[in-house]
């Protein structure tokens, strides 16, 4: 029996619904929500993401701020800006858009934000909350998986749970947050170190791919009945010649036949991730 594919796209259409009620009642206040979103430099895949981003402010009712520095900008320019963005009562969330140019240390432009504003979760002091089972910020991604797996009502608490890929902005913060205790999975965290990856895949009842690798997991690789959660995005060649395409790091077609539920690439988790992050401006927004 072929898996039940997981329509992203459906279940980020109901949280922007949730969103959009609670912009609506801000709006009663007079709280008008809005996210700064910082692009450094004009790469045409960070300038269609940043306009992604304000499309979702305004079908949600909330303000945007579209700030574009050149390439050549400096780090204590990027840092002024930030600091001034933090100051800004009207702005209440801010992103910045990674990667920044080489001469600009990242680590430095996100501790500068206002952990209050911290929408995507990348601070410091957010993780450290992460890590600690505290209220705040979750990051989007992450939280985007979790909510997919809930909404399709997929056991997760005492599931085994193998995270693939340990980057900051997916599989470590996910790793934590699905070990919590609201949430209780057992988490295997695997990495490119990880000897012999598919004698911990086939254990899991949960499978995330986030390794950024086309093709990684093989439909020999997933336990049967899994739930398989593909957050890789990756260009891959067309066929005779045609337009590059995305896929994931699950060979899909091979999944199909093995896993009991999982995530097309596109339009699986990709649009999670945007409805979270317009929830958490929401949030942003309702705690200034």
């Amino acid at each position: 029996m072929a898996a039940i594919i997981i329509e992203g796209k459906v279940i980020a259409a109901r949280v922007k619904d949730e969103v959009r009620d609670r912009v609506s009642r801000l709006k009663q206040h007079g709280i008008n929500p809005c996210l700064a979103v910082v692009l450094v430099g004009e790469d045409p895949g960070s300038v269609s993401y940043v306009k992604g981003k304000q499309k979702a402010l305004a079908d949600l009712g909330m303000d945007g701020r579209d700030i574009r520095l050149p390439e050549t900008a400096s780090e204590a320019e990027l840092l002024g800006l930030i600091a001034s963005l933090s100051a800004d009562s009207k702005v209440r969330g801010i992103l910045v858009r990674l990667p920044l140019p080489s001469h600009i240390r990242e680590e430095t432009i996100i501790s500068a934000i206002d952990p209050g504003k911290d929408v995507d979760c990348f601070h410091p002091v957010s993780l450290g909350k992460l890590l600690q089972g505290q209220s705040g910020f979750l990051p989007c991604t992450p939280h985007g998986v979790v909510v997919l797996l809930k909404e399709l009502n997929i056991p997760i608490s005492g599931s085994n749970a193998v995270v693939v890929g340990r980057s900051n902005i997916v599989g470590k913060p996910l790793a934590l947050l699905l070990a919590r205790k609201d949430l209780n999975a057992t988490v295997t965290l695997c990495h490119t170190g990880t000897k012999d990856l598919s004698s911990y895949t086939r254990k899991a009842d949960i499978l995330i791919a986030a390794a950024g690798k086309p093709g990684l997991i093989k439909g020999d690789m997933i336990k049967k009945g899994a739930a398989v959660i593909d957050v890789g995005v990756n260009a891959a060649p067309g066929a005779n010649g045609a337009k590059s395409r995305l896929v994931g790091d699950v060979v899909f077609e091979e999944a199909l036949g093995t896993a009991g539920w999982i995530t097309p690439v596109p339009g699986g988790v990709g649009p999670m991730t945007i409805a979270m992050l317009m929830k958490n401006v929401a949030e942003a927004a309702e705690a200034n």
